[in-house]
């Protein structure tokens, strides 16, 4: 068996049996490509995987073109530029990263009337780390409210990177913080249903405060060189 397939297998697995033992429906495994060359995601692909996602913008349109004989769904999970806003919108499914209203008007200017809304979600900082994107908690309703009336673009939920922690009960503490962003928006009307948040080394903390959808590269494709 490949051993991209058994790795695979193997996260599922880790999806499946956080999800059992805290009651949680499983999370959706999406597939962090960057960096990789094209032969590990059909590989992927090969294995059962057809959600991936991309940081860069060049890196993934070539990706795209390399690899239109294979039904991906595309989702873009990096930091967004201005410049980039069309290119996005016009060769992705889903956005995790929208953390400016600006951003968010952009993409849905540029999304082609002829496909499907795109989903976004926004990307919330709640670890109040300089170094991350995202909105503070503080800036997230009003975030909200602006992408809730945009056309083009469907608002899905939220996206997190919280700052690593040293073991499980931290970590299961940073994503509640999020999963507690999402009820309260949820219970304002909004109809959310995607918490895009866990990685390799947090994904079971994640799934115990209701991601709906882990983000996995190293478990999968191992150490980018």
């Amino acid at each position: 068996m490949d051993p991209i397939a058994v790795k695979i297998a193997a996260v599922t697995q880790r999806i499946a049996q956080a999800a059992q033992t805290y009651g949680r429906k499983p999370a959706s495994l999406l597939a962090v490509s960057k960096g990789q060359p094209n032969s590990a995601m059909r590989r992927a692909f090969a294995a059962g995987q057809a959600d991936f996602a991309e940081s860069y913008v060049q890196e993934a349109l070539a990706k795209i073109i390399a690899l239109t004989d294979l039904a991906i769904t595309w989702h873009f999970i990096g930091p967004i530029q201005s410049n980039k806003t069309a290119q996005i919108a016009q060769h992705f499914a889903w956005v995790h990263s929208v953390d400016r209203a600006k951003i968010a008007a952009r993409l849905a200017a540029a999304r082609p009337p002829d496909m499907a809304p795109l989903n976004v979600c926004a990307q919330v900082n709640t670890s109040g780390e300089a170094s991350k994107s995202g909105v503070t908690p503080h800036e997230l309703p009003a975030l909200i409210e602006a992408i809730g009336k945009l056309p083009n673009i469907r608002l899905r939920g939220l996206m997190a990177i919280p700052a690593p922690q040293q073991n499980f009960s931290e970590q299961r503490a940073a994503f509640h913080k999020v999963l507690e962003l999402f009820q309260r928006l949820c219970d304002q009307g909004y109809d959310l249903d995607t918490l895009s948040m866990g990685m390799s080394d947090d994904l079971e903390a994640a799934i115990a405060e209701g991601a709906t959808i882990v983000r996995v590269g190293t478990a999968i494709f191992g150490a980018r060189g």
